[in-house]
């Protein structure tokens, strides 16, 4: 089977959506199967490339990918994160992948058996949508996450946060006219054609795929029949499972490792640090990562005199040390309803590990920790539960004791090996028709 797959974000990059996809490509092609991958030239996390990767990676190029696919590098636009120069980055790369794509597979003989566009960026839906329908190829749509509905409710919810820090936004004063938010107004308009947009890619498909059961549900619900699953997963060869250890430390060490971004709430963990120390407690976080709340969390650790370590993101060849140091590892979510039809594709990783895991989520990520048996759930943001768990914790250190739950669990559902398995019945059922 010759495959397309539109995404616009890939290795050499790190992340999640990169790791997901090179652990299924690899799988796929060791299957007998072709892939193609169009993709920009690497620039995530920073906006541009580093200078080994503008050396070793050009627009236009074509590379042979380290599980031997082929990548075409389309054009990108350098951007600084912002919502505005991140958007024209998605549209450029994916107009640019259409193109490329035409010109590429312009004898009929050649072209793919099957299209995969995979969003975010959702841009990469129009382009595999325009293919596959020129070439009269089935697409896969592939949802990661919760796209748009995600976008559209952390916009509404940071604008509730800035206007009145979480509380009902104060009345209008009838002395004053009410000023006109026109900008406010057409965000909202753009957000629900974009809401439409997708919706209609999502029914143009052959098959929409999810990393949720939860969000698969959602879609359903909404009119889009052919819906199926596939986790984000864990590579088992990779994760290694942590040794017990009966702690020389008195303290409680708590881990927090991935995105530190206004999604991930991590607010509550400091605070809860602080709280926990302050009553005497031995405690100690680290938050190790990357994201836009890092320096305002690092900033309210040293405010509230908590126990907490702030640290940049590290190569992933040191991350095992980081979970050997820990006795919990963290996941954390805000209490945005679409966060209860999402997982965090780490906490795959983090039941893989064998750690103790407190799991600040609800929906289907605390569904996950409760089957694997791997850990404790507390409600989102909830700062007194998460003391009161932490003071047991420490108290208790058989509660923290490395156990194989979360690991067979993740054997069973949400190994890599089990998920190409299943991604690519699904690509057999499509091209069948």
């Amino acid at each position: 089977m010759r495959i397309l797959l539109i995404s616009h974000y890939y290795a050499p990059e790190f992340g999640a959506p990169q790791r997901r996809w090179s652990a299924l490509v690899r799988r796929f092609i060791a299957a007998g199967h072709q892939v193609t991958v169009m993709t920009p030239v690497p620039h995530y996390p920073a906006g541009r490339p580093t200078a080994d990767q503008a050396q070793c990676h050009h627009v236009g190029g074509t590379e042979t990918g380290m599980h031997g696919e082929t990548i075409v590098r389309t054009h990108y636009l350098a951007h600084r994160g912002d919502i505005v120069t991140r958007s024209a980055d998605h549209a450029l790369a994916a107009i640019d992948g259409l193109r490329r794509s035409l010109l590429r597979f312009r004898r009929r003989s050649a072209r793919p058996d099957v299209i995969i566009a995979t969003a975010p960026a959702i841009d990469s839906l129009f382009a595999g949508t325009i293919l596959s329908r020129l070439w009269r190829v089935p697409l896969v749509v592939e949802m990661r996450d919760a796209w748009p509905d995600l976008v559209t409710h952390v916009g509404a919810a940071v604008r509730h946060e800035r206007v009145s820090g979480g509380e009902d936004p104060p009345a209008p004063d009838p002395a004053r006219p009410p000023r006109r938010s026109l900008p406010r107004q057409a965000i909202g308009v753009v957000k629900a054609q974009v809401h439409l947009l997708v919706s209609a890619w999502q029914r143009d498909a052959a098959q929409v795929v999810t990393t949720t059961s939860r969000f698969a549900g959602v879609l359903r619900k909404r009119g889009i029949a052919r819906v199926d699953v596939v986790r984000n997963g864990a590579d088992l060869n990779v994760v290694q499972p942590q040794r017990d250890h009966v702690p020389a430390h008195e303290e409680l060490r708590c881990l927090y490792l991935g995105n530190m971004g206004r999604s991930q709430g991590l607010e509550t963990v400091v605070r809860a640090a602080a709280r926990v120390h302050a009553e005497g407690v031995p405690i100690r976080v680290r938050l190790v990562g990357h994201g836009a709340e890092r320096e305002r969390l690092d900033g309210l650790a040293r405010e509230l005199g908590a126990p907490v370590e702030v640290h940049p993101r590290i190569p992933y060849s040191e991350v095992g040390e980081q979970y050997a140091w820990a006795d919990t590892v963290l996941v954390s979510l805000r209490s945005w309803e679409p966060f209860t039809w999402t997982v965090p594709s780490k906490l795959y990783e983090l039941l893989a590990t064998g750690r103790h895991v407190t799991a600040l989520v609800a929906g289907e990520s605390a569904d996950v920790v409760r089957a694997s048996g791997a850990g404790d759930v507390i409600q989102p943001e909830d700062v007194d539960a998460l003391v009161d768990l932490w003071r047991d914790l420490q108290a208790d250190r058989e509660r923290v004791a490395v156990r194989a739950s979360g690991r067979n669990w993740v054997r069973e559902h949400a190994s890599d090996d089990v998920l190409a398995r299943r991604y690519l019945e699904i690509l057999t059922e499509v091209r069948e028709g």
